[in-house]
């Protein structure tokens, strides 16, 4: 298989953009490429054309690629669900849920039997494997059952680089620290060493990459630049916490309620490029304060952090903001949550059949949680009740496991192209539940909640940013700015030697 595999030193050292920008860098010298991961632990899942869910990083890479996403790009995603047990979604449906210990001592053959599999099935239809690791690859109680970083790369038969991020400092001792503690042979695996998030004047560093490659006989590929707005969606939490931190102040104050087990924190990244948006999470009641509109993100586990929402005494504040005329918007787990009364009924979202809570009590609903979960992309329209512009298509996916029925005509959200009714839409838009993912990425819906918003306020409204259509042209500015400090001529000679030996 001719290919590289892209590890780091830690997490969050920027493994995953690297790869999309190589994804988009081999892809416009007319390579046929593809992106891999072989586990990927995470709530920010994408849905293939198929219906199938795998980790939102590879879908993002391999639309960096310009191809579909397919389950054989991550064949297996762990979604956790408490502090010990994760959801194994398994060549993108789910299996079961394991703790880590069990998942350790059961699943280790099943994973490498279908890592093999999926490598096998890329290599047979694309020229060129890009493979991102996890972590790090000398986390030494693991690397005895690993699946993610040097076991891959060895049934790959790929070269690997080794990823460090210098923003966090540490960077000499984290990649000689890294190489020290690798096996010979994996050792003998790393050919070039890529240091990411570099902020200033490169020329102070040249001493720098001088004295690694003395150090380690290994060269430095390139020295990234620290990239701002790259609007390529993060994976887990470091990404989510470091993304929205920096969120800028504006006249519109959107407030997300952080809850434990969040999900698909991509829905709400269009808002960073809103200019008069600002976006913060809420954690605490007294991080609260006056909000024009509140969102409660999708979750992995509704019924807990429900509770986490009345521990936090934060279901008081939510109904004084709406009574107060603010804006709510429920996704997926969010709605759930907004809704009158959560059973769950195949004890899927608690682990305890038939346990019944009751919700936030603003969407006359009721959500019942059954065995099997939906995952499916979905379009449709306005419903004709709203009072919005008819006809205005919607995209997005959805991924759930509860069920949500309402008890009242004429509410719905929208009209899905498959015939049936979803979501609620109650008091002109002032509350709103969807199990609609992504359904803010939609430029215009976004522009039209944002003009109720601003209207109540009694501000301008303002033309649609057509974040959409600027999403793959930034897949070309982060691989065009990307290899202004990459020796991509030796990355390819790399591929090739290493390919013919």
């Amino acid at each position: 298989m001719k290919g590289v595999m892209i590890q780091g030193t830690a997490s969050d050292v920027g493994k995953s953009l690297i790869v999309t920008a190589l994804c988009r860098m081999f892809a416009n010298n007319g390579r046929k490429v593809v992106p891999f991961k072989s586990q990927n632990m995470s709530n920010n899942s994408y849905v293939t054309i198929d219906g199938k869910e795998i980790g939102r990083a590879q879908g993002i890479q391999a639309e960096a690629a310009k191809i579909e996403a397919t389950v054989w790009m991550n064949p297996i995603l762990l979604k956790p669900r408490s502090n010990q047990d994760s959801e194994i979604v398994y060549l993108g449906k789910s299996l079961k849920t394991l703790s880590g210990r069990g998942y350790r001592d059961t699943f280790y053959e099943k994973g490498l039997k279908v890592i093999k599999k999926s490598l096998d099935q890329l290599s047979s239809e694309y020229e060129l494997v890009v493979i991102e690791g996890a972590g790090s690859p000398v986390e030494i109680n693991l690397t005895d059952r690993e699946l993610v970083n040097m076991k891959v790369a060895e049934l790959a038969d790929v070269p690997v680089i080794l990823v460090a991020d210098i923003d966090r400092g540490g960077v000499f001792a984290s990649i000689v620290g890294t190489l020290e503690l690798l096996e010979p042979e994996e050792r003998q695996r790393v050919v070039g060493v890529i240091i990411n998030k570099f902020r200033g004047d490169i020329s102070l560093f040249e001493d720098g990459i001088h004295w690694l490659e003395k150090k380690t006989g290994i060269p430095v590929l390139g020295v990234l630049p620290y990239l701002e707005n790259h609007m390529i969606d993060g994976e887990d939490s470091l990404s989510l916490n470091q993304q929205f931190s920096t969120s800028k102040k504006g006249n519109l104050d959107i407030a997300v309620i952080q809850l434990p087990y969040i999900s698909n924190y991509s829905d709400l990244e269009p808002f960073l490029y809103e200019e008069d948006v600002s976006i913060r999470w809420v954690k605490q009641a007294s991080e609260f304060g006056n909000p024009d509109a509140v969102i409660i993100p999708g979750t992995k586990s509704t019924m807990n952090d429900l509770k986490s929402i009345r521990d936090r005494k934060l279901d008081f504040l939510i109904q004084t903001h709406i009574e107060n005329g603010g804006y709510v918007v429920g996704i997926c787990g969010g709605y759930q949550i907004l809704g009158e009364e959560i059973i769950d009924k195949a004890g899927s979202d608690t682990g305890i059949a038939n346990s019944i809570e009751k919700g936030l009590g603003w969407i006359p609903g009721t959500t019942i949680f059954y065995e099997q979960k939906e995952t499916v992309r979905a379009a449709g329209v306005y419903h004709e009740n709203t009072g919005l512009v008819a006809n205005r298509k919607l995209e997005g996916f959805e991924i759930h496991l509860g069920k949500t029925v309402l008890h009242k005509e004429g509410c719905s959200f929208l009209s899905l192209e498959n015939g049936n009714e979803e979501g609620y839409f109650g008091s002109d838009g002032q509350i709103i539940g969807t199990y609609l993912h992504h359904l803010f990425h939609n430029d215009q819906w976004r522009n039209t909640w944002l003009n109720l918003i601003r209207k109540s306020k009694g501000l301008h409204t303002k033309e649609t940013t057509h974040i959409r259509e600027y999403k793959d042209k930034r897949y070309d500015q982060i691989a065009a700015r990307m290899k202004e400090h990459l020796n991509f001529e030796l990355l390819n000679d790399i591929i090739i030697k290493w390919c013919s030996k």
